[in-house]
């Protein structure tokens, strides 16, 4: 049974109340002091993230509690990493999180954006409009920006013949990360990659057929798309080939060691004759093995488990590796799940969970397996290439340290998916913030029309919408507002709504000319994920917190 939270006491006409417990332990915040709380956090989290944005954004250093230090300049990164406490500053680490999952990129911009809305709403508070009013109007005024978006949207040209618009979207969105100064070349990289696993007529991309495998050394230029798979391992014996050809691949899931009982079992060896005969049975069963794996034509296994490293084993690794060197069957051990599948995949071959499974027909090929090693040290991968299925790619990253891998890493998953999200739906708007001035103008225009309280709301908004491009300016070392309203007299004045901010101060702020694209999913995303958060948090007027927090 529940304990009662509190205690029934009676006042003098009978009726019951009811007298809550701990109410010295509770803190309660009330009215237009929470949402004014609220809105307090939000702002802090959102000027954390301010500076990361655009291709002149700062980086920010996070350090764990066990030291490990990560640079990133991905705002659904930053968040994640970052200690939030407050229950609406874990809000926004949601939203970037939800933007990254759905778009990929655009992290950043979105908590900016939450952020300045959270902003004007507390003015319109003060004005004393009450916070219904102002969600509503937001998610109005969200509307009227969503169908200017759409107004301003151009179609954009896909096809495998003409890669370069969509390396020039992959540009736009790496120029903000640590990889720009080869972004050209992961761009390249990151749209080879989509291509090679989309099915253009059902606009839709396996993102599982597509490994980013990271290896410290080297630079940042020798980065490469490798169409197959590969593994950071090696071959199980040093003396096995380096390099295969025409490779047919039995891809196990089952250990090579000798049958033993499911259940608690225990074996008494006795004399020195009973621990020879153990260890032949040991030896013929293992032989069995490999020759039902040689029988079935496999001239290269590929094994989840290791070989005979048990303890109750007699047959030890090393040996059970030395005889399927004598056999001359090469195999790879220790090969991960995700790996396995991948490997399965990309040869076309069947998963064996069991030897006696295995048959020709299960088996995967490939045209080349080799070896690659890196420079002076022993590190060695494993490259399964000229597979039968060549929709399966692996981006092998390469950097001077763990940190720059990681970074390049997150980056280029950042462009793979925006590419993906241009497959997807193929109209793009012009970033540098030219469609948030757009869009902040149509707002703008619209609150002239209304005759209701929604005005103030819309106006507002449309002030929000400039924290876009008036953090871009500032983080490229402009003068913010005087580059805002010449942008926007600009806009007003000719019409073309793809003048943005020239962060890379060319001269220039015409972003059609400057091939700074975005895709028009991931802008609709932002708009519509931030208005949700701002309307849900100011509907929250009263919070119980333990009183310690």
């Amino acid at each position: 049974m529940m304990s009662f939270p509190g205690s029934i006491a009676f006042d003098e006409y009978g009726r019951p109340f009811i007298i809550l417990r701990d109410q010295e332990n509770q803190k309660r915040l009330t009215g237009n002091e929470a949402i004014k709380s609220h809105i307090q956090a939000a702002k802090q989290i959102a000027s954390t993230i301010r500076t990361s944005l655009g291709p002149k954004g700062l980086d920010k250093m996070m350090v764990s509690g066990d030291g490990e230090v990560t640079v990133t300049n991905d705002g659904a990164t930053i968040l994640k990493l970052m200690d939030v406490d407050h229950e609406i500053g874990k809000l926004m680490v949601q939203l970037s999180q939800s933007q990254d999952d759905e778009i990929g990129d655009g992290t950043t911009g979105v908590v900016v954006l939450a952020g300045a809305l959270l902003e004007q709403a507390e003015s319109l508070l003060d004005r004393g409009i009450h916070p219904i009013r102002i969600a509503d109007g937001f998610e109005l005024a969200a509307q009227c920006a969503i169908k200017q978006l759409d107004s301003i949207a151009e179609p954009f040209p896909i096809s495998h013949e003409n890669k370069e618009p969509l390396i020039e979207v992959a540009m736009t969105t790496l120029g903000s990360k640590i990889v720009n100064k080869c972004h050209r070349q992961m761009a390249e990289i990151a749209v080879d990659a989509v291509l090679t696993v989309a099915d253009l007529e059902k606009k839709d991309v396996n993102f599982e057929l597509i490994k980013l495998e990271c290896k410290v050394g080297g630079r940042m230029e020798d980065t490469c798309l490798v169409k197959g798979v590969v593994v950071d391992k090696t071959m199980s014996h040093s003396q096995m080939p380096k390099v295969l050809k025409d490779v047919k691949l039995a891809v196990l899931t089952c250990p090579f060691e000798p049958p033993k009982p499911k259940t608690k079992h225990k074996l008494d060896v006795t004399s020195a004759e009973d621990y020879r005969k153990l260890r032949e049975y040991e030896q013929e069963k293992f032989l069995q093995m490999v020759k039902q794996v040689k029988d079935a034509g496999a001239t290269l296994a590929i094994c989840q488990w290791g070989f005979d490293d048990e303890a109750n084993h007699l047959l030890f690794d090393d040996e059970a590796n030395h005889l399927l060197l004598q056999q001359e069957l090469p195999a790879v051990r220790w090969v991960g799940g995700p790996e396995i599948e991948l490997i399965a995949i990309a040869t076309g071959g069947r998963i064996v969970p069991r030897f006696e499974e295995l048959t020709a027909d299960k088996l995967g090929s490939a045209g080349l397996v080799r070896e690659l090693s890196f420079g002076t040290t022993k590190d060695k991968m494993l490259v399964i290439e000229e597979c039968k299925n060549t929709k399966a790619v692996t981006i092998l990253i390469r950097g001077g340290n763990q940190m720059i891998t990681a970074e390049a890493k997150r980056s280029i998953h950042d462009a793979l998916c925006v590419v993906r999200s241009l497959i997807r739906d193929s109209r793009i708007v012009y970033g540098g913030g030219a469609a948030e001035i757009s869009c902040s103008l149509a707002v703008a225009r619209e609150a002239d029309q209304l005759s209701t309280l929604e005005q103030y709301a819309f106006r507002s908004f449309s002030v929000a919408l400039e924290s876009v491009p008036l953090a871009l300016a500032e983080n490229s070392g402009l003068l913010p507002i005087e580059t805002l309203s010449e942008l926007k007299s600009r806009q007003v004045a000719e019409n073309t709504a793809s003048l943005g901010v020239d962060c890379m101060l060319s001269g220039n702020s015409d972003m059609k000319e400057h091939h700074v694209i975005e895709s028009l999913h991931s802008k609709k995303q932002q708009i519509i994920l931030a208005t949700q958060l701002v309307k849900m948090i100011l509907k929250i007027d009263d919070v119980r917190s333990p009183a310690d927090k």
